[in-house]
């Protein structure tokens, strides 16, 4: 396992157009998973200790943010070749264990994540109703393990700028994860 952490927010980079299949039975788009004052994309996998250290914690903002009119996405981009937790199924029951308020995804061919430039999970991108990039920031303080329930939500409170502004926070914590599982070229 790699952890690495994101680059800065590059302001204003437009959200890039995806369609992908749930666990849900549907597909999802770009324009199906945007709010009307914001979208988060965030890209998540089953097995990564940072992703399970969080998990609750995506889920209760995500279903915050959809209240202020944020949706919200998760994409799951492995190769669950070598790491069988990240497989279809294992997505289908964790989606519907955690009840997730928002869609989980497949980017089976890595495209997307490669198109958004996403390098772990968990990996956030965060734009403003004309998808207009304006956070690429860590959820909160937690690594591999949950902060304290007293940390701030900085994704929280990021998101709820944006759709109050339309501008994100110019100072950001970058996150922080595991490498994405790329497939061999």
């Amino acid at each position: 396992m790699v952890s690495l952490s994101p680059p800065v927010c590059d302001f204003g980079r437009q959200a890039v157009d995806f369609d992908l299949p749930g666990v849900d039975g549907r597909r999802h788009t770009l324009a199906g998973a945007r709010g009307p004052r914001g979208l988060l994309v965030m890209f998540i996998c089953n097995h990564c200790p940072y992703v399970k250290a969080v998990i609750d914690r995506i889920v209760r903002d995500a279903r915050e943010l959809a209240t202020l009119g944020v949706g919200s996405i998760a994409i799951m981009s492995n190769d669950p070749a070598d790491y069988p937790e990240d497989s279809w199924e294992k997505m289908v029951r964790l989606a519907r264990e955690l009840d997730f308020p928002f869609p989980y995804v497949l980017d089976e061919s890595q495209a997307v994540a490669r198109a958004y430039g996403a390098i772990c999970t968990p990996d956030f991108f965060g734009y403003n109703a004309g998808l207009e990039l304006q956070y690429r920031g860590r959820l909160d303080e937690s690594r591999k393990e949950a902060a304290p329930p007293t940390a701030r939500r900085e994704l929280f409170e990021a998101m709820k700028l944006v759709a109050e502004t339309g501008q994100g926070p110019r100072q950001q914590t970058p996150g922080i994860g595991c490498s994405i599982k790329w497939r061999e070229a």
